[in-house]
């Protein structure tokens, strides 16, 4: 990969790989949400990518750290270790991937230790102009672990914690140097049970504040940078058929707690200095956490907007005798939000050792990174592993 190709995809990860919208008038109210650090924003697991990107309210796994943590004390296994692979812009380039780690242990009936690693990697990038012919491999990271604990038979609640590192530089001036950051999650989930005729349902729900932290700065740069502090709110309905056969359908709604970039409304007389200076005591000087609180009102359109930048998914899963599984599932953001609009699928299988899980994407609006894109995640339930062991060394 040349140098200036980073350039295109650095733009393009900034912007969630947005369209461009060539009418004026549309050009005027394009206005996405910018964060940084936006490996944070995807999906890691092949299950929750196959419904859509769902996962606030769906069964206990053991990707719930991402989705929602304060699931982990509904598993029904006591630890678990997965990993996963996903591909990213694939259409561009064959060597940018999202490698995820994630473990859980059961503390009791009532609690869970929980932690995940995310390595989002850029691929080789060759620098012009050095006589050594320079190399760079830009990363994003990020570590985190937490504690979640069952409030009452019913509820509970996680807390998540994370570090965050960026080297994405692609310059060598001696100020450059990657961007640190320190964030948290705070988590909830409920799930309850009710009888329609004489089938026994299950009803849950689950938020999840994720990212909530200090900006990111990166050396050379005179600003700080938000993180994508998120929101997401969703609900899950199970339905079982018979012994066998069980059906659920899951809905969430995601929204960035970061402040609108303010659009470019330059007053008669005033230079581009004096706008940037304008720019920058809006939005660069207010700190992550009024960020947050600020995110619900600044839209420059107002309401209209403020409810554009609400993304949402449907997704729905078929399970047979907690074996084999079908997902489905359709995204959906706003075209002058970001305009990533898709539909997804896929299946799973479930052994006493080990899950399989994979998903593929399809986009209604060329801007999906992941589009016609195969995902795959591999799961591990250590007390099966540890049971199958146990036969082994008794024969």
């Amino acid at each position: 990969m040349k140098a200036h190709r980073i350039i295109r995809i650095l733009l393009l990860l900034a912007l969630c790989s947005t369209e461009v919208v060539l009418a004026q008038d549309k050009q005027n109210m394009f206005n996405p949400v910018n964060t940084s650090v936006t490996s944070l924003s995807i999906a890691p697991d092949a299950r929750g990518g196959a419904m859509g990107d769902i996962g606030a309210a769906t069964e206990a796994d053991i990707y719930s750290q991402y989705w929602n943590p304060a699931k982990y004390p509904f598993n029904v296994a006591r630890a678990g270790v997965g990993v996963s692979y996903t591909p990213w812009l694939r259409k561009l380039v064959n060597d940018i991937n999202l490698a995820n780690v994630t473990g859980f242990y059961r503390i009791g009936d009532y609690s869970a230790v929980h932690a995940s690693l995310r390595y989002f990697s850029l691929g080789d990038v060759y620098i012009d102009g050095y006589d050594d012919n320079m190399t760079i491999r830009p990363y994003e990271m990020a570590i985190d672990a937490g504690y979640s604990r069952m409030l009452s038979e019913r509820f509970s609640m996680a807390v998540n914690l994370r570090f965050i590192l960026s080297d994405i530089k692609y310059d060598f001036n001696e100020d450059s140097r990657p961007g640190k950051a320190f964030a948290a999650d705070i988590a909830m989930y409920r799930l309850g049970y009710f009888m329609a005729g004489n089938r026994e349902c299950s009803f849950g729900w689950g938020l999840n504040i994720s990212n909530i932290g200090s900006k990111i700065s990166f050396g050379g740069s005179n600003y700080s940078e938000f993180i994508p502090t998120n929101l997401r709110l969703g609900c899950c309905l199970t339905i079982p058929f018979n012994e066998y056969n069980k059906f659920s359908i899951s809905a969430d709604m995601n929204k960035l707690l970061v402040p609108t970039y303010p659009k470019q409304k330059t007053e008669e007389g005033e230079s581009d200095e004096d706008y940037n200076a304008r720019v920058e005591k809006e939005y660069y000087e207010v700190s992550s956490i009024a960020g947050i609180f600020k995110s619900f009102g600044d839209a420059p359109d107002g309401f209209k907007e403020e409810m554009r930048e609400i993304q949402w998914s449907l997704g729905a899963e078929y399970t047979y005798n907690d074996r084999f599984m079908l997902r489905a599932g359709y995204h959906h953001e706003n075209q002058y939000k970001g305009n990533r609009k898709y539909f997804t699928v896929g299946a799973g299988f479930h052994m006493s050792v080990f899950t399989v899980d994979a998903a593929y994407v399809f986009s209604t609006a060329q801007t999906n990174p992941l589009d016609q894109t195969m995902r795959f995640s591999l799961g591990f339930d250590l007390d099966g592993m540890r049971d199958l062991f146990g036969k082994m060394r008794r024969r």
